[in-house]
């Protein structure tokens, strides 16, 4: 027997106006292909600016030219739930065994870690985000990225996730993308069912 997943810490982020709660159902859908593993999914540190649920940055008045501004400056509040996450789960020193799975704004978070080389974690999973960080990006090589996103999205545009993709292998990260024809804005069956994969592939001893 192989030992997957002996100690991977998987936290999982929300998109806006969510919470934790919404992506905790993956603890479930995951936890037999990848046993031992521990989940959390936290919320994100801010009440999201339409009325329910959390938000990592504000998306009132967002715009293409002062999205990486509202990204820099959701950095502290971020990295204090990651390094608490991290502590309370014993995996200080150990990012290697570290996993990143967002989705949507989540997504843009978790990019943003591991892009801009703050987190060098063991693997990042995105749902229907985009890659909109300020430059520079200095992302650890060793980070293997999988983007998963519905043709149908109306939110984010699945061009996006095309874009993330080639920047980050200009990058030279290693970067897989499934891209779901008719999927709207969601983590669908089948793309769970290929992150769940994935993480079991890459955490594999």
């Amino acid at each position: 027997m192989s030992t997957i997943a002996a100690n991977i810490l998987v936290i999982m982020l929300h998109g806006v106006g969510s919470s934790g709660n919404d992506l905790a159902p993956l603890a479930n859908a995951w936890k037999d292909r990848i046993p031992g593993a521990v989940f959390v999914s936290p919320n994100a540190p801010a009440p999201s600016s339409f009325g329910s649920g959390y938000q990592w940055f504000s998306v009132a008045g967002v715009t293409e030219e002062n999205r990486s501004t509202r990204i820099a400056d959701a950095r502290p509040s971020f990295d204090q739930v990651i390094t608490s996450i991290i502590e309370a789960n014993g995996f200080a020193g150990k990012l290697d065994r570290v996993a990143f799975v967002g989705f949507s704004q989540g997504t843009i978070m978790a990019l943003d870690a591991a892009a801009s080389g703050r987190w060098p974690v063991g693997a990042v999973v995105g749902f229907s985000g985009r890659l909109a960080s300020p430059l520079p990006l200095q992302p650890a090589r060793e980070t293997p990225v999988l983007l998963v996103h519905g043709s149908a999205d109306p939110v984010i545009p699945a061009a996006e996730t095309t874009k993330a993709a080639a920047t980050l292998q200009g990058l030279g990260l290693q970067v897989e993308t499934l891209l779901l024809p008719g999927v709207p804005h969601t983590i669908s069956a089948e793309g769970a069912a290929k992150a769940g994969d994935f993480l079991a592939e890459t955490f594999a001893e």
